[in-house]
């Protein structure tokens, strides 16, 4: 294959480069041959073909090349015709476009397709006829069909040749356009009565190579006389016709006559058939007359070439052109065709920025296709010519998306036709954000009010700034700019929400401490680099009457019972005493009125309203109680107000004596609460007495017990040798159908046994020496496995496989709070060589996790690989760490390989919410007053919480428990604020006691509860009146009657399940005991042996008794020791069921005392 590669660039500055490059190759090529090395080509990179996402754009819908961005060569994508592309024209040519991205680039690609010889030539019809009068004159001429071949150049018609010549020879004219005229000449008179039918072959051959040819049979039928062959007036005519013409338009008129009179001088016209499809367009008629029949478009054909034949009917003919042009109408609007286009592009992009590449075609010639585009009107962009057809919308003016962030854009093609034409086509164009603007706060400076005594986390006010920009460069985010105040980080006052702009109050505030303080907060966009601005904000403390009353006279102690006396001849206006009292606060707040809230007898006393001075207001008689109780309350003036109270005790005597004798009696209550604590102190005691004595009891009896075996153990008689026999079931039928071990201890110290079960295929005898010391001889007799012949041949295995894991490495995960010791997951090696050199063991490799070595943290089964946490892990102080196990197999010199293991802590919901208003105390009764003129949805308080989880676990939920009236308040789920749900009423009780529960949102949930006190009530004293009955020494009584309680409770336990341990343990020794007496199995006869030391000298002094079970349930023995100077055998034999038998000689062993005893 020929390539022929023609490379020329030019650059055009308008934010894309345009360059062009020309191909050659021949048509008809296979699907996916190379067209050329694009890349190369044009000095691209491939990887920018693919990062700037090329692709080919063709103006029309075929498409036959295509690109590869991963080769960066143009392939055959559709076989290519060269005749069905272009017809005739030269050259033949494919228009491409290669579009890039990022930034936009074209590349113009002309492809040109060469023509092979893969079309013959060809005749319309296969045969022609023609009837020639005998009397035509030689020179007479016939036209002939032209042939038409679809190659072009060498490979197009090159020859004719016609066959036989005897009466006729071929004359060819080569015409101006090209083609050529073929035609019949009479050399040699015809002669009817010699040959009336004459058959001819006209060939026609091309000048590819091979040759390639088409041919027509030609019929001539001699006629009679006919002179004169028909003459047209002119040998090529001329004409135009308008494109989208009417069919049956006349395009001209031909004339031709003929000298001959009568029928040979009648002429007939007609349109000589061509391959070229002429004849379907354009007809003529007998008066000469061209019509047009077909559809003539000037963008198909500019102009066509008609042979017209004329003929009489003597067969004589003559031929003659009619050349039509074709005149180009506008009837074609532009075709818009967009190459690349870009949906949004920043705010900040430069003048000429490329938005759009586009071209237009229109195929109209002339002034019909000459295009002028427009853009709608009031937008920044232009149009900038890139080359031939192909345009560019690119930025003329600046960006601003806060004032436009979006334009659709109308572009508009016409052709200068008349009447114009036009298309167009709207695009929407996206600017996108550039953070360029800083926030913009509402107000230059902020002032606020805060009342002291705030709740921790009050909201103060909020600061608010806006950000023209959008998205996350309008993202705006508060910071509290560092700064002090009297020496203090201000983010100890006051904190800003990062989001809301909402300041809280971190503390409480007090009046008397700060009065106000200044402080910037900064508003920070989420761009890249961030913009930001500040502002100034005042807070200032207005003070609030948070100070009551305090009573500096008289002085309130637990003790004074007796304050002041009153004697009995005091007259009206007699000064009792004055109460003192000051307020810390100032203004009104310090502003004080005294005012008798109680008294014993109200009509004896009155206090001074500003100077708090206590006056009889009547004369004392004989009937007042000694006893007088006054409460004073002193309020202050602030609002609300707030007060204080002081207790007046006065007696109305005259003497000392007569007041001590009303007042030496002791209360009830106290003598009750000390008689309590008496039996309880007492109880506890007894208790405690018994459960120290219990223990001291059992720990004696128990050392006891150890104190007896140590000595048994450490007698002094001689150890016995050991002997291990093996005794065995060898058929499996019996009820030992596994290998059992039983001991039998010779002697009272002997640790050892002289009575074991070997394994299969061995055969024990136990023999009994009477002249021995009390131990038993074995005689075992076994086949050794040595002896089995044809043991196989062996390959030892040398260490040259080091283990490989199943992966490359490991990631497992364990929730916090796991118990110590957990396996978490197994880490596996295999390694391919075999017995010892194959057995891995896994090892943990020394490392550290913040400064603590990961054993520590984890373990490794050094056999299984299982890993163990060592630890129970924390969320909230680790959440991951890594470590590295070593995997060695058991060769030498050892082989090894290691693995990464990363494990991942998950969070647990293991911490409750932790509440942080309002504080819980044990003398704090009352948290929040409320009036009783509150309205639904008063704020009480707000319950305050946190959960130190993470995620879900630290949702938290608030939840209304309890409540004494629960149709009053409510609990907000959300934010835990208490607000009343209906109007306070005079019904409702003075003291609500709220339980509000805070859950989080973990699984399983954890929670904390809060008890908020409330007091419906509109003044203090009010409140005082209700919650003064809780004394000191009450509080004290009732908390340490509690912890005696509790005490008793928990020694009396303690005794009780001592106790019942004891007795359960004996309960089962005795019933262990009474199972041994009483099996079902059958006894077996019990003769008493007695062995003895004839000599005196040996391990046996006394007669002993030694029992062995032969069976796992067995309770009896079947193997006991005769009496002395006999000779008792035991033998095991392979054949039994798993139980000895038994062998008794038939005489009497109490006849013969020298008899062995055999089992």
């Amino acid at each position: 294959m020929r390539r022929q590669v023609l490379l020329f660039i030019s650059i055009f500055y308008i934010g894309c480069v345009v360059g062009q490059v020309s191909f050659s190759i021949p048509e008809e090529m296979p699907k996916g041959s190379v067209v050329g090395n694009i890349a190369r080509d044009l000095g691209i990179d491939v990887r920018r073909l693919k990062s700037g996402k090329s692709r080919i754009f063709t103006s029309d819908s075929a498409e036959y090349i295509e690109l590869s961005r991963e080769r960066g060569v143009l392939l055959v994508k559709e076989r290519i015709d060269r005749e069905s592309l272009c017809r005739q024209t030269t050259p033949c040519a494919l228009h491409l476009q290669i579009i890039l991205e990022n930034p936009m680039e074209l590349f113009r690609i002309t492809v040109e397709i060469t023509d092979i010889n893969d079309n013959s030539p060809s005749f319309k019809n296969d045969e022609k006829r023609f009837e020639i009068s005998e009397s035509a004159v030689t020179g007479s001429k016939f036209v002939l069909e032209r042939a038409v071949d679809a190659d072009i150049g060498i490979n197009g018609l090159k020859n004719y040749s016609l066959r036989p010549t005897d009466n006729f020879v071929l004359k060819i004219e080569n015409q101006a356009d090209g083609h050529k005229k073929v035609e019949m000449v009479l050399q040699k008179p015809l002669d009817r009565e010699k040959e009336e039918q004459i058959s001819l072959l006209l060939n026609a051959v091309d000048g590819g190579d091979p040759q390639m040819s088409g041919t027509v049979k030609i019929y001539v039928t001699v006629l009679d006389v006919n002179d004169n062959a028909p003459v047209f007036t002119k040998s090529v005519y001329k004409a135009a016709i308008a494109e989208n013409s009417q069919k049956g338009t006349t395009v001209t008129t031909v004339s031709a006559s003929d000298a001959d009179k009568g029928t040979n001088g009648d002429v007939s016209y007609l349109v000589s058939a061509t391959m070229d499809s002429v004849s379907d367009i354009f007809t003529v008629n007998q008066n000469g007359e061209v019509i047009l029949v077909g559809e003539v478009d000037f963008e198909k054909a500019k102009y066509y070439q008609i042979d017209i034949e004329a003929k009489d009917s003597g067969g004589l003919s003559d031929s003659s052109k009619v050349i039509v042009d074709v005149i180009d109408i506008n009837d074609n609007e532009p075709v818009i065709s967009i190459l690349s286009k870009s949906d949004s592009i920043p705010e900040n992009s430069p003048h000429n920025t490329v938005i759009v590449m586009f071209s237009v075609f229109d195929p109209d010639s002339s002034n019909n296709g000459h295009v002028n585009c427009r853009l709608n009107s009031n937008i920044p962009f232009t149009i900038t010519a890139a080359s031939n057809d192909f345009y560019s919308l690119v930025t003329d003016s600046d960006l601003d998306r806060e004032r436009a962030s979006e334009y659709n854009i109308t572009l508009t093609c016409s052709d200068e036709g008349v009447p114009s034409l036009s298309s167009s086509i709207t695009l929407t164009l996206q600017i996108s954000d550039v953070n360029d603007n800083a926030p913009v706060f509402e107000r230059s400076s902020y002032e606020a009010y805060i009342v002291e005594n705030n709740t921790p986390g009050l909201s103060i006010f909020t600061v608010k700034a806006t950000d023209a920009d959008w998205n996350q460069n309008a993202r705006v985010s508060y910071i509290l700019e560092d700064s002090s105040f009297n020496g203090v980080p201000v983010s100890s006052y006051v904190s800003v929400s990062a989001d809301s702009g909402v300041i809280h109050a971190v503390r409480s505030f007090d009046y008397e401490q700060i009065k106000d303080f200044h402080f910037r907060v900064k508003a920070q966009d989420g761009g890249s680099p961030p913009l930001s601005s500040n502002v100034t904000v005042k807070i200032m403390i207005q003070d609030q009457n948070d100070n009551p009353p305090q009573v500096l006279y008289p002085v309130q102690t637990g003790g004074s019972l007796v304050a002041e006396m009153v004697p009995r001849s005091a007259d009206v206006g007699y000064l009792v005493t004055k109460v003192v009292a000051v307020d810390v606060d100032s203004g009104q707040n310090a502003w004080l009125s005294y005012k008798l809230q109680k008294a014993t007898d109200r009509a004896l006393f009155e206090v001074g309203l500003q100077n708090g001075e206590i006056r009889t207001i009547r004369q004392v008689t004989d009937k007042d109680a000694v006893k007088q109780r006054l409460t004073v309350i002193v309020e202050d003036n602030g609002q609300p107000s707030r007060s204080a109270t002081v207790i007046v005790n006065v007696v109305v005597a005259d003497s000392f004596p007569e007041v001590l004798s009303e007042f030496t009696e002791l209360t009830h209550d106290k003598e009750y609460n000390d008689n309590v604590t008496f039996y309880l102190v007492l109880a506890l005691a007894v208790v405690s007495f018994l459960f120290i004595t219990c223990l001291v009891v059992i720990i004696s009896v128990k050392i006891y017990r150890w104190r007896q075996s140590r000595i048994l153990y450490h007698s002094n008689l001689p150890v016995i040798p050991y002997y291990p026999p093996r005794y065995s079931d060898t058929l499996r039928t019996g009820t030992l159908p596994h290998v059992y071990n039983y001991e039998v201890c010779k002697t009272t110290d002997s640790r050892k046994s002289d009575c074991k079960f070997g394994r299969a295929g061995s055969q024990n005898v136990l023999i009994m020496d009477p002249s021995s010391t009390g131990t038993m001889q074995r005689i075992q007799c076994e086949k050794s496995i040595l002896d089995e012949p044809d043991s196989p041949l062996e390959i030892s295995d040398v260490n040259d496989n080091e283990p490989v894991f199943e992966r490359s490495s490991y990631e497992a995960y364990i929730v916090e709070n796991n118990t110590p010791g957990l396996s978490i997951f197994t880490v596996k090696a295999t390694d391919a060589d075999w017995n010892q050199n194959a057995r891995v063991s896994y090892i943990l490799e020394d490392s550290s996790v913040n400064g603590v070595p990961v054993s520590s943290y984890v373990s490794v089964s050094a056999d299984s690989g299982v890993i163990h946490a060592v630890r129970s892990f924390d969320y909230e102080q680790i959440k991951d760490f890594h470590f590295r196990v070593k995997a060695q197999d058991g060769g030498s010199p050892p082989l090894s390989s290691n693995v990464t293991v990363k494990i991942n802590i998950q969070d647990q919901n293991d911490n409750p919410p932790q509440v942080l208003y309002p504080v819980q105390t044990g003398g704090s009764l009352v948290a929040e007053m409320v009036p009783r003129s509150a309205d639904v949805g008063y704020l009480v308080t707000k319950v305050v919480a946190v959960d130190v989880d993470s995620g879900q676990n630290a949702w938290l939920s608030y939840k209304l428990q309890k409540a004494t009236d629960r149709a009053l308040f409510e609990v907000g789920l959300q934010n835990g604020e208490i607000r009343t749900i209906r109007q306070v009423t005079d019904k409702d009780a003075v003291k609500q006691r709220l339980t509000v529960i805070v859950e989080d949102n973990g699984q399983p949930s954890r929670s904390a509860t809060v008890i908020v006190n409330v007091a419906v009530a509109d003044s203090f004293p009010e409140v005082l009146s209700e919650f003064t009955e809780l004394t000191h020494d009450k509080e004290y009584n009732d908390n340490l009657t509690f912890y005696l309680v509790l005490a008793l409770a928990v020694v009396s336990f303690l005794f009780i399940t001592c106790l019942v341990v004891i007795i359960s343990v004996k309960i089962y020794r005795w019933r262990q005991s009474r199972i041994l007496y009483h099996s079902n199995l059958p006894v077996i006869p019990y003769y008493p042996p007695r062995y003895s030391d004839t000599l005196g000298t040996g391990t046996l002094p006394h007669v002993y008794n030694y029992e062995v079970c032969r069976t796992t349930d067995s309770r009896k023995s079947d193997c006991k020791f005769g009496r002395a100077g006999s000779q008792n055998v035991l033998i095991m034999d392979p054949s039994s069921t798993g139980t000895m038998q038994r062998i008794q000689s038939e005489k009497s062993i109490l006849d013969e005392p020298d008899s062995p005893l055999e089992f």
